[in-house]
């Protein structure tokens, strides 16, 4: 299951230009898969980055607009887009030049192979 799905991951990786990082954790921040290429990008992935999103998230959804689905953040060189898949969250880290429209529209398709995992996050 979990070898199929970083399978799927490390495609998407090779398919969008200039994306570094992908890294499904649980809301919380608790790393449950991660691919990367050859670029060390630990910033964006410390323990404290990634549940800020959940934090974000709720204060966004209090401005009356609905429930926030992403949160992009655009930094000098990097870019990172987060999606809310409650109860996962995913993470892309990619380059200042990467399409964040590409790695948007790979929303819809990622449902399909996240299943799983939001099955065994649920169940503990």
């Amino acid at each position: 299951m979990t070898d199929e799905v970083k399978k799927y991951f490390n495609s998407i990786l090779n398919k969008v230009n200039g994306l570094f990082v992908i890294q499904v954790t649980d809301r919380d921040g608790v790393p449950l898969l991660r691919v990367s290429q050859d670029k060390n990008i630990d910033f964006a992935l410390m323990p404290s980055f990634i549940p800020t999103f959940a934090t974000a998230s709720e204060q966004a959804g209090k401005l009356g607009l609905g429930r926030n689905k992403v949160i992009i953040s655009m930094y000098s060189n990097y870019q990172v887009v987060q999606m809310n898949k409650l109860p996962l969250v995913l993470t892309f880290v990619g380059a200042e030049h990467c399409n964040t429209g590409h790695i948007l529209a790979l929303e819809k398709q990622l449902d399909t192979h996240l299943e799983d995992l939001k099955i065994a996050v649920t169940e503990v």
